[in-house]
């Protein structure tokens, strides 16, 4: 069996911030704490993380803070941020909120401890899936799921009803990971409400942010009990799918790799239980961060025409008259590529990720930390950074992704996918689902902002815009004749370079 590339400590729970940092005094913390309760007065239980941001702003690229007896350590200044990625030192931390997952998802790629075999035997069994060839199979079923799309805004449209945004991409990335990952179809245009799949996962993800935020997990009584009949559901779901596909079989996709494909070095296939929390993980984590980032891009587009419309003529100009872009035209989208990374730059849906020491070390030269010791990473203060981004870091603007300002920005600026080994390992799936979708949209509709709507942030572990809906007017010609293609040659803009690689997940 393939053995991580990390030595880091087995987990003994929760380990707060002064058991691993030796000289947390010289952290600082906010100005008013509480003794027993620690630091909360002025947060808002359901916005943990857009309170986390406004104590960085106030306290720094360092900072932390108490939740009763809890304390965390939070990072984000681009140096601090850099160190943590060095593979030698630092390795992913499943913290809190990812560990309160565990039970629904176990030792899944997302959700397993370092040294727990099966991601390793996992990653390397279905990174092929993530491959260029395995892409290009799934390219036409992601073009038939957005076809559903197009064809639900198109009666909307028609009824002079505005369109759910976020309710519209889970709909989209749910049945395009199901399809192209599972072989099923859950139905979900032909649905008036969410698919149960969808409520139960909301349900667990809440719960898991819940138990954030309260000291003793007893007083969600009633919210746990809700929480195990979701975490059943998602379990027979599973099961059904899985008994389906060995009564039937398949055509090679994820499914198959899971039950079918043996570990290329040491014949290891995944268990039965771990092929069930392998097909939650891609079920959830495949759809909710990518119909959180189409459901901000769609946001910004919406609030800039003059950037839309730059998109719309690149659409335009690279796919013409064609009625169905190939695999390899949606690459030369780089322009759409740029709107997409700009707007997970100010709001990355995985909005942190976790590190830990494998040694005691000293963080940038400063902090000393002992092997154990973890910090969360804030990702979109990193990617907001003014010494990095500038004094308009708040701004969008999808030319700070133009390769010469990608090339002149230091590393590590960019992690809206995480860092190293355990990176995520669909990606590059999401990057090119989301791009192709963004540039079939702007073809085919003018995109129209309620004046009244202010962006408003749903915290599930994920984020998502809440309650955004746009107005649409379709487009009389849906693009121009089919022209020549042009190509700059230049890769494509994003700072996430995302090769597939046998070490991470």
């Amino acid at each position: 069996m393939a053995q991580t590339t990390t030595t880091a400590a087995k987990p003994t729970g929760f380990r707060s911030a002064e058991l691993g940092w030796p000289e947390l005094h010289r952290i600082p913390h906010p100005p008013r704490r509480i003794p027993l309760l620690g630091d909360v007065l002025g947060v808002n239980r359901a916005t943990p993380l857009q309170d986390s941001l406004r104590f960085a702003r106030q306290l720094g690229p360092i900072y932390r803070r108490k939740a009763f007896d809890r304390e965390f350590v939070f990072t984000w200044g681009a140096d601090l941020v850099a160190d943590l990625a060095d593979e030698s030192r630092f390795a992913k931390h499943v913290g809190l909120g990812v560990a309160n997952l565990r039970p629904v998802a176990g030792d899944g790629l997302f959700t397993a401890y370092n040294h727990e075999p099966n991601w390793q035997l996992a990653h390397d069994v279905l990174a092929p899936g993530f491959s260029r060839e395995a892409m290009e199979t799934y390219h036409p079923m992601m073009l038939a799921v957005a076809g559903r799309l197009t064809d639900h805004w198109d009666r909307e449209q028609a009824a002079g009803r505005s369109v759910d945004v976020p309710g519209d991409m889970t709909k989209l990335t749910l049945e395009t990971i199901a399809r192209t990952g599972f072989g099923h179809d859950f139905g979900s245009f032909e649905r008036d409400r969410p698919h149960p799949f969808v409520t139960a996962m909301v349900g667990t993800l809440t719960y898991a942010q819940r138990l954030n935020s309260v000291p003793f997990p007893a007083l969600l009584r009633r919210a746990a009990q809700r929480n195990a009949a979701d975490i059943a559901y998602l379990n027979r779901m599973v099961d059904d799918l899985v008994r389906a596909r060995r009564t039937a079989g398949g055509d090679g996709d994820l499914l198959d790799r899971m039950l079918e494909t043996a570990h290329p070095d040491t014949g290891e296939r995944l268990s039965p239980e771990n092929v069930r929390r392998q097909v939650i993980t891609f079920l959830v984590a495949g759809h909710e961060t990518t119909s959180g980032a189409l459901s901000f891009a769609l946001h910004y587009l919406s609030l800039h025409p003059e950037v839309a419309a730059r998109a719309r003529a690149e659409v335009d100009r690279v796919w013409g008259a064609t009625d169905a872009p190939g695999y390899d035209q949606v690459a030369k989208l780089r322009y759409v590529r740029r709107v997409l990374d700009e707007s997970l730059r100010l709001w990355p849906t995985a909005p942190a990720f976790a590190r830990e020491a494998v040694e005691d070390t000293v963080l940038a030269g400063r902090y000393p930390m002992r092997r154990g010791a973890w910090t969360l990473v804030l990702t979109p203060m990193l990617q907001r950074d003014p010494e990095v981004w500038g004094a308009d870091a708040e701004q969008f603007d999808p030319d700070r992704f133009d390769p010469k300002a990608v090339r002149a920005r230091p590393p590590h600026v960019f992690k809206p996918f995480g860092t190293g080994a355990r990176a995520c390992i669909g990606r590059q799936f999401a990057l090119h689902e989301a791009t192709l979708v963004l540039g079939l949209l702007l073809r085919r509709y003018e995109l129209r902002a309620d004046p009244g709507y202010r962006l408003t942030v749903t915290e599930r572990l994920t984020l998502m815009p809440d309650g955004l809906r746009l107005h649409l007017e379709r487009r009389q010609d849906d693009g121009p004749a089919a022209g020549p293609v042009e190509d700059s040659g230049e890769a494509a803009p994003s700072e996430q370079r995302c090769p597939v690689r046998r070490t991470g997940d």
